[in-house]
C-alpha cells in the first residue's frame, strides 16, 4: 500500500534533515511512487515554506535567506573570522597580487600583512580598503561600480569590467554557504558575480568560511567545490567536510583561534 502525502512528507523532511537536499528520482525511489507525484509533493511543501524547490529537488527552507547588514555581521563568530583571517594572510607571499572579496572574513587578513613586501590588494569592499589605508604598506587598488550601501561594496558591469583588466596570484573570497550539493553561494546576485570574475582572473581561489556556513546554500551560486584550490575554516568544521574536500581535490586548512592571539 503506498504511503499518504502525509507519511510521505514526513519522511522527505526528515532526508532534508540529515542531508540538506534531496533529489526527485531519490525520493521515488525511496518512497515507492511515481516523480510525477513527489514533484505535486515538493509543490505542496514549498508552498507551506516547508523546504525550497531546486531543479531536480529541493533544499532546505530559508536557502534563500537575508544577509544581515555588514557592521551585523562584524560581531558575528569574530573568534573563528580573526584566527582563519590570519592563517589566510600567512597564503600571502612576497610579490603577490591578490583580490578580497568583500566580508568581514576577508577583512580580518588586512591585520596580518604587514610584514608582506611588494604585496598589491585589489578589492571592491570599502571596509576593506578604509583598514588597508590604516594598517597595510603596499599597493591598494579599488574597484569602483555601483554602491550596495548596506554590505559596503561596489559591484555591477563597471566593477566586473575593471577586474576582467587584471590577473592576480591569489582570490580570497568568502561565502554566505558552502554545501555538497550546490557549491559555494552567496545571499546576493552581484556579489556571487563578483566572486566568480575574481576566481577567472586569479591562479588560486581560496574561500574562506566559519563553520557555520558549512552545509547551508544561500541564493546565488558562485561555484562548484571543486572549482577552488582551498577553504579555511575553523576547527569546530564538521569531519565529514575532511573526506568530502579530498574527493574534490581542495585543500582543507583549519584554523584555531588561540593562534590570533
Amino acid at each position: 500500500m503506498s504511503l499518504s502525502f502525509e507519511e510521505r512528507k514526513k519522511k522527505i523532511l526528515e532526508m532534508l534533515a540529515i542531508d540538506e537536499k534531496v533529489q526527485v528520482l531519490q525520493l521515488a525511489d525511496v518512497l515507492g511512487v511515481s516523480t510525477e507525484t513527489i514533484r505535486r509533493d515538493l509543490d505542496r511543501l514549498d508552498k507551506g515554506g516547508k523546504l525550497k524547490k531546486v531543479y531536480g529537488g529541493a533544499v532546505k527552507a530559508g536557502v534563500n535567506s537575508w544577509e544581515p547588514p555588514f557592521e551585523q555581521k562584524t560581531a558575528i563568530n569574530t573568534e573563528e573570522k580573526r584566527a582563519i583571517g590570519k592563517l589566510a594572510a600567512s597564503l600571502v607571499e612576497d610579490g603577490d597580487s591578490i583580490m578580497l572579496g568583500n566580508g568581514t572574513t576577508p577583512l580580518e587578513m588586512i591585520r596580518h600583512l604587514g610584514d608582506k613586501k611588494r604585496v598589491t590588494i585589489i578589492t571592491h569592499s570599502a571596509p576593506v580598503v578604509l583598514l588597508a589605508m590604516e594598517v597595510f604598506h603596499g599597493k591598494i587598488v579599488m574597484i569602483g561600480g555601483e554602491v550596495n550601501i548596506s554590505q559596503k561594496s561596489a559591484n555591477g558591469p563597471l566593477a566586473e569590467w575593471m577586474l576582467d583588466k587584471l590577473t592576480v596570484n591569489k582570490a580570497f573570497i568568502s561565502a554566505g554557504g558552502i554545501s555538497f550539493e550546490e557549491g559555494v553561494t552567496d545571499f546576493d546576485l552581484n556579489e556571487a558575480s563578483i566572486s566568480r570574475k575574481m576566481m577567472q582572473r586569479a591562479e588560486d581561489v581560496i574561500v574562506l568560511a566559519d563553520h557555520t556556513k558549512l552545509g547551508k546554500a544561500t541564493f546565488a551560486h558562485i561555484c562548484p567545490l571543486k572549482e577552488i584550490s582551498v577553504l579555511v575554516t575553523d576547527k569546530r568544521c564538521p569531519s565529514k567536510w575532511q573526506q568530502a574536500l579530498a574527493e574534490e581535490q581542495v585543500q582543507l586548512l583549519i584554523a584555531d583561534e588561540e593562534e590570533h592571539m
